[in-house]
């Protein structure tokens, strides 16, 4: 959203100061009693607090040195030591083996007079997680659920110009788990401050849907809430303005509102857009809703609204439909984690992993079992994703209803969102309470949005009851272990139904045999759970029955917790597509097979087995291609027919030297795949995502760092210790390696590789110029004890 004069929202991640542990609560509360505190000499330690809310006059260094200055978004939580207590989280290794606690988090800062009389609300998108928060002393309010955001006004507390500064606490008490994963704690997302006239849009004020779609038009739907703040009637103009992605005007409109004193408006108005440009995941076009709330000529609001126009079905027979066409769903589940950073990821570190996913073929993500933070969800706008955003819990309450309210109102301008999920896997699934408070959700759900479908992600299709009828679609997690969405189908022909979780395939990144000892398992994609399947069942059941509609696989990621089948030493899970850092196993090439045309050979394990010559090791190859032919070190093993979605095996009788994959189509070689055998790890190989970054603080890049032998071949087994340091405006953020079993801090200046690689995440200062990062390796011989650079130009 545009800042302008008339409405500014503003960043409010800078310069917050944080202490882990609790303090006697007494200290805060006495700040917002009347009259406050008078004597300071009588404060004993710790009760800060006070002075920095009641004194306006107090220096900042009324702050004690243990508090220590952090940038948002923030999780203490990755910052802290592993310990072997299966009590840490909701189960035994839910939460990593990583402690949770209390922490505070305060900030000062100034409001101009000139904004006296306006409305100032702070946004909070995601504390982790029961928050409370004080404003200059003064109590405004809890929020219990980490995943969905919450706001509070301030115009009435603050102190304006000469007045002083003002003091923001939150109190985040994240002892008790909301999940049965990592969670992370502490303000984890973004918080703004949003400044506005009394009269203007409300919060997630507009409503944008496509109602026809024709091929030289498209009729749609905006309707826009006006609030009024003031004590006076309000008869005001609303003016819309409609761009396109290029910035040109398509069409604009004018309408009259009158609003009483303290009222709240809401207008709904029918535009049609010419030659409209549809959005889809192919082609991504978003075009934007300017609205313009004027008084007496006077300008008092300007709101801006991201939007596609595109439209979607979901049928019991032909599956999802997209602008009218069929799209077989591919998608994955996704918790917010990732190597470095634990749930607190900068913007660009999601958008690295959408990108991550697209460039695999994905094209849809579940926020499991969460509402996904705002910024994924304008992400996956923009680079075209489609997304199931979930609410976190079955619950009717006040509460419950609030937070799905959150949910929709927050997500229903996306067009990449398509459905609803209003639970998952709940313990009250298939009873008769269970679907009365499914279908209070649902009605809830279609009273704010009826333009897309609810679900429910049931647990092994737990859909009796009457719960299956209380929402459009049934979501069928892990259906396909005993056939039972199919055989549905056949009872309930009408049913929507979707492959809402599935496979739960566990593996380890370059690891190729069952080590219960070190918490590994082979990349065969053999091993999964009583519940799960193999990838190639789990998609080739959506191929032979479309009416399933698609797949979302668990996971697309590795993440922290949930470390099945092990408990300690594994801190994290093996259901990803992709290890914790974002590197793919060789599972993400199966994916990649059936899910882009792409031509993709990819054989596996590597090739250096020292020792075991003449043994037979398997080889499994992926292929899109029609035939796959074998070789080694130029001798041909045969050629075999891809049936697709598939794998093909060959028992290769091992000897040092290259092993050859090549693919065919039409008798046309058109893909080849090499493994050798490598020499000694002898040299670092630093490859970042990008070059050039944004000079605004935040922005970041991903370094990806291999150890190779002296001819560069990665050496497929190194685990060698690498340190970083850094040169320019930047600094590390955090490192990793995909290793489920690693307890080395991902808050440090190094880490040994897993197999091969490791990560180090960079992010950039306010400064432009060049950033050298330098890495060394810890046993590595003299050649590659070299310094390898990554040159990043920070632009201004």
């Amino acid at each position: 959203m545009a800042n302008s004069k008339e409405r500014e929202r503003i960043n409010f991640d800078a310069d917050w100061q944080f202490h882990l542990g609790d303090i006697p609560i007494s200290y805060v509360v006495k700040a917002g009693m009347t009259g406050g505190i008078t004597d300071c000499e009588m404060l004993e330690q710790g009760e800060w607090l006070d002075i920095a809310f009641v004194d306006k006059g107090m220096e900042s260094n009324a702050i004690p040195d243990d508090w220590r200055k952090v940038q948002l978004p923030h999780d203490w939580c990755v910052e802290g030591e592993y310990a072997n207590d299966p009590n840490l989280g909701s189960r035994p290794g839910s939460n990593g083996y990583l402690p949770t606690g209390i922490g505070y988090y305060v900030k000062r800062f100034p409001i101009p007079a000139s904004d006296l009389g306006k409305k100032i609300v702070i946004q909070f998108d995601g504390v982790m997680r029961c928050s409370t928060v004080w404003v200059n002393g003064h109590l405004i309010g809890t929020h219990a659920s980490g995943y969905t955001g919450f706001r509070y006004e301030l115009s009435d507390l603050l102190r304006y110009g000469d007045e002083g500064d003002n003091v923001v606490c939150v109190r985040v008490d994240a002892t008790e788990a909301e999940g049965w994963w990592y969670e992370g704690c502490g303000i984890y997302r973004h918080v703004w401050l949003e400044t506005t006239d009394r009269l203007s849009v409300a919060n997630y004020g507009t409503f944008i849907t496509t109602l026809t779609l024709e091929e030289d038009e498209s009729r749609i739907r905006i309707e826009t809430t006006i609030e009024n703040g003031y004590q006076t009637p309000r008869d005001s103009v609303l003016v819309t303005t409609i761009f396109d992605q290029e910035g040109h005007v398509v069409v604009d409109s004018r309408r009259e509102c009158q609003i009483g004193r303290y009222d709240v408006v809401t207008t709904s108005e029918i535009i049609i857009v010419p030659n409209p440009q549809l959005w889809s995941p192919n082609t991504p076009y978003l075009y934007t809703a300017v609205s313009q709330v004027f008084y007496q000529g006077r300008l008092t609001d300007r709101y801006d609204t991201s939007f596609g126009i595109r439209t979607i079905e979901f049928t019991s027979d032909r599956g999802f439909l997209l602008n009218g066409e069929p799209l077989l769903i591919h998608g994955t589940c996704n918790h917010q984690d990732f190597a470095g950073v634990g749930v607190a990821l900068p913007d660009r570190l999601i958008e690295y992993k959408i990108e991550l996913l697209k460039e695999m073929g994905c094209n849809a993500y579940r926020s499991a079992h969460h509402p996904a933070t705002p910024e994924l969800l304008d992400i996956c706008d923009r680079l075209g994703m489609l997304v199931v955003d979930e609410n976190r819990k079955l619950d009717s309450s006040p509460t419950g209803i609030s937070d799905l309210e959150y949910l929709i109102c927050r997500g229903r301008n996306h067009p990449s969102i398509i459905m609803w999920s209003l639970e998952n896997e709940e313990i009250i699934e298939g009873t008769v309470i269970g679907a009365r408070i499914l279908r209070t959700l649902a009605n809830a759900a279609k009273k704010l949005d009826p333009t897309r479908p609810t679900m429910a992600a049931m647990n092994h299709g737990w859909n009796w009851g009457g719960y299956a009828e209380a929402v459009d679609i049934v979501g069928y997690n892990y259906g396909q272990r005993d056939g039972q969405d199919v055989g549905d189908h056949l009872e309930y022909p009408d049913r929507i139904m979707v492959g809402s979780e599935s496979a739960s395939c566990t593996t380890t990144r370059g690891i190729y045999a069952f080590d219960e000892k070190h918490g590994y398992l082979p990349a065969y994609g053999t091993v999964h759970p009583s519940w799960g399947c193999t990838p190639e069942k789990a998609w080739t059941d959506v191929v032979q029955n479309p009416f399933l509609t698609g797949v979302f696989i668990w996971t697309g990621f590795d993440y922290r917790g949930e470390p099945t089948p092990f408990e300690w030493p594994c801190v994290n899970s093996h259901f990803g597509i992709m290890d914790l850092c974002g590197l793919p196993k060789d599972s993400y090439y199966y994916y990649k097979s059936v899910w882009t045309s792409e031509p993709v050979v990819h054989a596996f394990p590597h090739w250096s087995w020292e020792g075991r010559e003449g043994e037979t090791i398997d080889v499994w190859v992926y292929s899109n291609c029609e035939k796959v032919e074998l070789l080694l070190n130029g001798r041909s093993l045969g050629v075999k027919a891809m049936m697709p979605g598939f794998h093909l095996e060959w028992q290769v009788e091992y000897e040092s030297g290259e092993l050859t994959t090549r693919g065919y189509r039409g008798g046309e070689w058109i893909a080849e795949h090499k493994l050798v055998t490598v020499g000694a790890a002898d040299r670092i190989v630093l490859t970042p995502d990008r070059t050039e970054l944004q000079a605004d603080g935040v922005d970041l890049c991903v370094v990806r760092v291999a150890i190779t032998d002296d001819l560069g071949y990665v050496v497929p087994t190194a685990g060698n210790e690498i340190q970083f340091s850094i040169k320019g405006p930047g600094r590390i953020i955090g490192v990793g390696n995909g290793d489920p079993s690693c307890h080395e801090p991902d808050k440090a200046d190094r880490r040994s590789a897993f197999n091969g690689y490791c990560i180090v995440l960079i992010q950039c200062d306010q400064e432009a110029g060049e950033i050298a990062l330098t890495a060394s390796g810890i046993g590595l011989s003299g050649s590659c004890t070299m310094t390898s650079y990554f040159d990043g130009k920070c632009l201004s």
